[in-house]
């Protein structure tokens, strides 16, 4: 039995899918995957911020048509990727487990956000990053950097900026944790939507491989990607919007926590939600998409 997987060629999207293949084939006995590479908008542009090129869904549009087109069978996509909605004729089958959602500074010097200079610079073309890196630390003279991870780290080592900020899940799929500096709590930066969270996608109608992928599902994960997906949607959000969202179990409760500010990262507003999280998963499903609606109508 064989499935092709559609993946982008960067260091990162190469380690996080071929991990997610090694956990599908130790489910499946007897299951090849091949890999399908596929370039995207995203990767092709590299020089502008990607609010000025057609915002989110640049990494996935391409992988989709693969989808479709049936050259590929399921996709592997980091979710804080993904646009509001999928292209029609496809479904998300599995939410494996969550990655650590928070963000990591990475300096020069070693030392944390506390330990920056005045009017140090940092490299980020994340809106929500620098709207909320700029809330704690005015001082600092945020740049665009675009660029895949190993890329990014070679511009602090160089010392073209002083500080970037990455998602903490993207080093610890590397195997480049230890380049984290400080690891940033989710009180001073909340994370982007599913962040740290993998979607495995497919052909709506491929009931055989739907039900292959589903067998990775993480429920706890599902909830939570879906409550901070409806809180994305309510708002209109894009890569425009600086926004971010966190689903957390707390106890017994469903801790659900949203970010929103103006198009140049000013008047960042910040919202909760608790209620208890329910046993039944329908239950839980219906009450994080009602938390995420809620704060987006709170904030918008």
């Amino acid at each position: 039995m064989k499935l092709v997987l559609a993946t982008r060629r960067s260091n990162l999207a190469l380690a996080q899918a071929r991990a997610y293949a090694a956990t599908l084939m130790r489910v499946h006995a007897g299951l090849n995957i091949e890999e399908l590479h596929v370039v995207t908008t995203g990767d092709r542009i590299q020089d502008r911020p990607l609010q000025d090129v057609g915002g989110m869904g640049l990494f996935v549009k391409v992988i989709e048509v693969a989808l479709l087109e049936g050259r590929a069978d399921f996709a592997v996509h980091s979710v804080k990727d993904m646009p509001a909605a999928l292209a029609d004729g496809l479904t998300l089958a599995a939410i494996p487990p969550r990655e650590d959602p928070r963000d990591v500074l990475v300096t020069r010097s070693g030392g944390g956000v506390a330990s920056l200079e005045h009017g140090a610079t940092v490299g980020t073309s994340s809106l929500r990053r620098s709207s909320q890196l700029l809330a704690v630390r005015a001082d600092l003279r945020v740049v665009p950097l675009r660029g895949n991870v190993d890329t990014r780290l070679r511009k602090v080592k160089e010392g073209v900026v002083e500080a970037i900020v990455l998602a903490h899940a993207g080093l610890v799929r590397m195997a480049l944790d230890k380049e984290a500096s400080e690891i940033l709590s989710t009180e001073t930066m909340l994370p982007a939507i599913g962040q740290g969270a993998l979607g495995i996608e497919c052909r709506a109608d491929d009931a055989r491989t739907t039900a292959l992928l589903a067998a990775t599902e993480d429920a706890a994960t599902r909830v939570a990607v879906t409550a901070e997906r409806a809180f994305m949607r309510q708002v209109g959000g894009s890569c425009q919007l600086p926004l971010a969202a966190l689903c957390e179990r707390r106890g017994a409760d469903m801790l659900v926590r949203a970010m929103l500010a103006e198009p140049d990262g000013t008047r960042a507003r910040f919202d909760s939600r608790t209620a208890a999280w329910p046993a039944d998963m329908g239950a839980a499903l219906a009450l994080a998409e009602e938390l995420g609606r809620t704060l987006g109508d709170a904030l918008a």
